[in-house]
């Protein structure tokens, strides 16, 4: 058994961190639970996390065996297990500002615009609503994805160099090409962004194991 066991369900938010022990090189398990499929409210997953989220780090060392959840946290986490690779910020300002860009991923685009778009029924019982409510995430989501074009430089990483903030803005590039936003006419820079990074041979090894593509035309 490997020190580390990553529950994921495929194409999810779990996608950022499964990258990131691809990039890290680490012995770790992939344990597919997939949220379409309900399986992450089943028992065996509850144990894990009783949330019913994903994803879960399950971490074995001399300390004991625990688990870690939410996307930030478990990025944190990895980077700092081979700090040498740079695949965040050591402190300061520059590690500041790879946890403003994770928190607001976290929060305000996926929590927030992306649940309205995709789940209204967390937020209204009321079917009859849910139509307007998914509107509203999607105007939500134009806002946020011009943030994310403005704030990209012309080339290159969210950060200057890679980090594990690109691999986690890679997520919302393919959410929004799933929902048939217009990824590529609308934000230029942020496909030249997801095109760099879908482009990592720790990415390309992800994506084949998962199952799924960054850009669902070509599915």
């Amino acid at each position: 058994m490997s020190d580390y066991t990553l529950y994921y369900s495929p194409g999810v938010c779990s996608l950022a961190p499964h990258i990131a022990l691809e990039e890290l090189g680490l012995a770790y398990e992939a344990a597919r639970v997939a949220v379409a499929e309900g399986a992450n409210q089943k028992p065996d997953y509850l144990a894990v996390n009783p949330r019913g989220r994903v994803p879960a780090l399950v971490i074995r060392d001399p300390l004991g065996t625990r688990t870690l959840t939410e996307v930030s946290a478990i990025l944190v986490y990895l980077a700092g297990l081979k700090p040498e690779l740079k695949l965040l910020p050591a402190g300061g300002e520059p590690l500041a500002r790879a946890v403003e860009w994770m928190s607001w991923l976290g929060s305000s685009v996926h929590a927030h615009a992306f649940a309205q778009a995709f789940r209204p029924a967390r937020f209204l019982a009321d079917e009859s609503q849910h139509a307007a409510l998914q509107a509203h995430g999607r105007a939500l989501l134009g806002t946020h994805y011009a943030d994310i074009q403005q704030r990209l430089p012309a080339q290159g990483f969210a950060l200057g160099e890679y980090s594990l903030v690109d691999a986690y803005l890679l997520v919302f590039y393919r959410w929004g090409m799933r929902i048939g936003i217009d990824m590529r006419g609308a934000y230029p820079r942020y496909t030249r962004h997801a095109e760099t990074v879908a482009a990592r041979a720790a990415v390309q090894r992800t994506l084949q194991q998962e199952g799924i593509v960054v850009w669902e035309d070509k599915a």
